[in-house]
């Protein structure tokens, strides 16, 4: 019978290393220590601390819920809280995330997780979600980037979606390499196998720099192309693995005329032109 050996610290901290493209040398200078014990400790030769632990993963922006398991795999108790949102503990960043949403009405606002799974909306984009037909797609718990990229969902009413594609997908690459999380790797495998047309595709990397300040989303809404940038939003010095993996999605229109119709839509309180 074989026995499943999990990783030793040493082994879990030379691999953030190596994903975060430091040498040893780097990173013992960036934690004030010698190249020497850090070498012992990722060999196994020497135990380290909690606080060294903590220092080297601060270092290496080790993600909070993974730096609970640098602990563990180093003989120490967790010490970073995971909750849910409705805890009371968290109802003053609760209170804060509500604030926001509603307050950039009539303008679309999401709160989404480290998987971006949808965890509250405001008004505006319910209203947008009018448009997606699949109702397997709406159903908790609704992950954003499927529902936006899959062509039963938001994807054929995307104006620039060759576009807007590679950026999203850029993004989640890019979290995939910070976080070494085996969810977001599966998802973007996922989205990339979606059909898409490349010739769209194409046209508007060729087009990239007329973006203006951002990429844009342009949506389709009946006669009307919405014009979209966003901004992300994140907890400062969280110390809870929630807070730390929520942000903050809001849209802000890139034209007047998107203006003005966001404002309309909330009036009448529809999601259609």
């Amino acid at each position: 019978m074989s026995t499943h050996h999990s990783p030793s610290i040493g082994a879990l901290l030379r691999d953030w290393r190596q994903q975060r493209r430091f040498s040893q040398l780097d990173l013992a200078l960036e934690a004030e220590i010698s190249q020497k014990h850090l070498s012992f400790i990722e060999s196994g030769r020497s135990s380290p601390s909690r606080e060294m632990v903590l220092l080297l993963a601060e270092h290496l922006a080790v993600p909070l819920r993974e730096r609970n398991a640098l602990l563990l795999a180093a003989g120490y108790a967790p010490i970073y809280l995971e909750r849910p949102l409705d805890d009371p503990a968290l109802k003053a960043a609760r209170g804060a995330i509500d604030l926001i949403l509603k307050g950039h009405e009539p303008y679309p606002a999401l709160a989404i997780d480290r998987h971006w799974t949808l965890l509250a909306a405001n008004g505006a984009v319910t209203r947008l979600l009018g448009l997606v037909t699949d109702a397997e797609l709406l159903r908790p718990p609704v992950n954003v980037l499927r529902l936006s990229l899959h062509p039963d969902g938001l994807a054929p009413f995307i104006v620039n979606f060759g576009q807007w594609r590679g950026h999203l997908l850029a993004r989640l690459r890019q979290q995939v390499r910070a976080t070494a999380d085996g969810t977001l790797g599966a998802l973007l495998s996922e989205l990339s196998a979606y059909p898409h047309a490349e010739a769209a595709a194409k046209a508007h990397r060729e087009t990239d720099h007329e973006a203006g300040i951002a990429v844009p989303m342009q949506l389709q809404l009946g006669e009307t192309v919405l014009s979209l940038i966003s901004t992300t939003t994140v907890f400062g010095t969280p110390v809870d693995i929630t807070l730390s993996e929520l942000a903050l999605e809001t849209f802000f229109p890139a034209d007047a005329a998107t203006a003005e119709t966001l404002h309309a839509l909330a009036a009448a309180g529809t999601g259609t032109a």
